[in-house]
């Protein structure tokens, strides 16, 4: 029991670390995109699952950003990195499956590379529906089961188990792309591509807006 919290105690902190060093490489990949929509969100703005602050150096300045973040091992570097931009933090340490928020009580909730990794996604999605006003708008980023019978897809099935205790829980075969536009949001604009590197399991992504 002692050697299995150490070993998830070094896991968060090694995933920490690491997303903390792949900033840089996540900008050049996901920037610009970003920026299209991240400054353009109104001053509070709640996140599920920040990590170590990616996203923060997109968001307007003296934006209030409430960070659902259960790892703690990303606290550190998250509040750093909202030092650095400016940004008022607020870190609730819970899972994204129940946020202490209230119904209808925020406007914008982002989301990036995420879904991937909770519990429950769709009590997850359901959650950022519930706190959404009606017209609030929820942004995602997320990496995406390939099509179905594609050897992509079946290099994703075959990592799926050590990649799932390396990488937090994160599932590659979750098509996520479908639990977003069947979660009853009144609309969803979703764009799918695949990265530069399509050999990488994890090279189909989403991007989009849904409205509440």
């Amino acid at each position: 029991m002692i050697m299995s919290a150490f070993m998830l105690h070094m896991r968060d902190e090694l995933n920490a670390w690491m997303l903390h060093r792949a900033d840089a490489v996540m900008d050049r990949i996901y920037g610009q995109r970003k920026r299209a929509i991240y400054s353009r969100l109104p001053n509070t703005v709640v996140e599920i699952g920040p990590g170590t602050g990616a996203n923060l150096r997109y968001y307007a300045p003296n934006t209030r950003l409430i960070a659902i973040e259960p790892n703690r091992a990303m606290h550190p570097r998250l509040r750093s990195q909202a030092k650095r931009y400016n940004i008022h933090l607020q870190i609730k340490t819970m899972q994204g499956e129940q946020i202490d928020l209230p119904d209808a009580s925020v406007s914008a909730v982002v989301g990036t590379l995420v879904l991937c990794s909770v519990q429950d996604p769709q009590q997850v999605i359901a959650e950022v529906r519930r706190i959404l006003k009606p017209g609030g708008r929820y942004i995602f980023l997320e990496h995406v089961a390939a099509v179905s019978g594609t050897p992509l897809r079946g290099f994703q099935e075959k990592l799926l188990g050590i990649w799932r205790r390396l990488f937090d829980g994160c599932h590659l075969n979750r098509a996520t792309n479908t639990l977003i536009g069947t979660a009853g949001f009144a609309d969803v604009d979703m764009d799918c591509f695949i990265l530069r590197w399509r050999v990488l399991p994890i090279a189909p992504h989403i991007f989009g807006v849904a409205v509440n």
